[in-house]
């Protein structure tokens, strides 16, 4: 008989024992071990989170063998992809290798193509080869294979679009489908790293919930940001900015709303110290949405208190109700948005 493991797959923590995978050092990625309330996956593709990347990238100075060996190595140590210095993973697309008995009516088939829609650094993952890095993008083709636990999060691959188109979109799934709980009509709303995947598509989101009285403003770096980003329409002004330096970006944000703050901005920047230029903008009791592994709960925390703001500070932790289907829905409305995925992503 095969056994049942935990729901949230703490039958696969090593070490430390009493957490969560999340927060364990090592698990158990042996894909020969069956429980009956696991999914088994034969994964082809990792999209690793944006911040993960950049900092690996980095440590090998951009060396692409050294990114595959540094991969290899955390997955190897630990049984997930969870890189040690930002604590973040991403997710993977693969196809439905084992279904355990009491999820057999899930609705999932073996044969299935799905994506992830819960973390990497939670999730056993047993790499047996690295195809190819594709560095502009942040995904990783892989030979592997992946477990989801009963409680994990996925969808179906849609038939209307391509594997890497959806892969790319449903990575920052969380980040428009929580825009579009948060922005009401009427409300000023200012989105840096605006031009990325999370943020184009919160741009757009946002545009549509604001309506004629609103007003969305994007933050982008480079002028080859702002003209990709000028294309999708969705922003009534966009500002060149570097969002580290909350100074710079205050004035040039505010001078785009007319010298008013803003009732709420969305943070989608993949670097380090972008806290405060999220932060200062916003007006009392408005809200700031940090959806960056990159940020820094101590730093904005203290930054806010520092300077006197009353304001509501959520964490995007990657998963509100529906965020698949608002996301894909994004790229089938706006054609525009679909051609620039296409672009970069394919």
């Amino acid at each position: 008989m095969i056994e049942r493991g935990n729901k949230y797959g703490t039958h696969r923590v090593i070490e430390p024992k009493g957490v969560l995978t999340q927060a364990a050092s090592k698990i158990d990625n042996d894909m020969n071990k069956k429980y009956s309330n696991e999914i088994i996956c034969d994964v082809t593709a990792l999209n690793v989170d944006s911040a993960s990347f950049t900092q690996i990238e980095e440590a090998c100075g951009h060396d692409v063998e050294k990114i595959k060996e540094m991969i290899l190595d955390i997955v190897e140590k630990t049984g997930k992809m969870q890189n040690p210095v930002t604590g973040s993973g991403g997710m993977f697309i693969g196809v439905v290798n084992y279904i355990g008995e009491e999820l057999k009516n899930t609705g999932l088939k073996v044969g299935d193509k799905i994506a992830s829609l819960v973390s990497l650094s939670l999730t056993p993952l047993k790499i047996e080869e690295i195809i190819k890095i594709h560095a502009d993008i942040d995904r990783v083709d892989v030979k592997a294979q992946a477990v989801l636990f009963e409680s994990a999060l996925y969808c179906k691959l849609p038939d209307d679009m391509s594997e890497p188109l959806a892969l790319a979109a449903l990575d920052v799934a969380g980040a428009p489908a929580q825009t579009a709980k948060l922005v009401q009509s009427g409300n000023s709303v200012l989105i840096l790293g605006a031009a990325g995947k999370s943020g184009t598509l919160c741009c757009y989101e946002a545009s549509k919930r604001v309506g004629p009285t609103g007003r969305v403003v994007g933050l982008v770096y480079s002028e080859a940001e702002k003209t990709d980003l000028q294309a999708i329409g969705a922003c009534d002004e966009i500002i060149l900015a570097d969002a580290t330096k909350p100074v710079d970006v205050l004035e040039k944000s505010l001078a785009a709303n007319h010298g008013e703050e803003y009732d709420i901005s969305i943070c989608c920047v993949n670097v380090n110290s972008c806290e405060m230029s999220a932060i200062l903008p916003v007006k009392d009791d408005g809200t700031v949405y940090f959806f960056s592994m990159a940020t820094s709960f101590t730093k904005a925390a203290l930054g806010a208190e520092g300077c006197g703001k009353d304001i509501n500070m959520i964490i995007g932790n990657g998963y509100t109700k529906g965020h698949a289907e608002i996301t894909l829905n994004e790229l089938r409305e706006n054609e525009k948005i679909r051609e620039m995925f296409d672009k970069k992503y394919l």
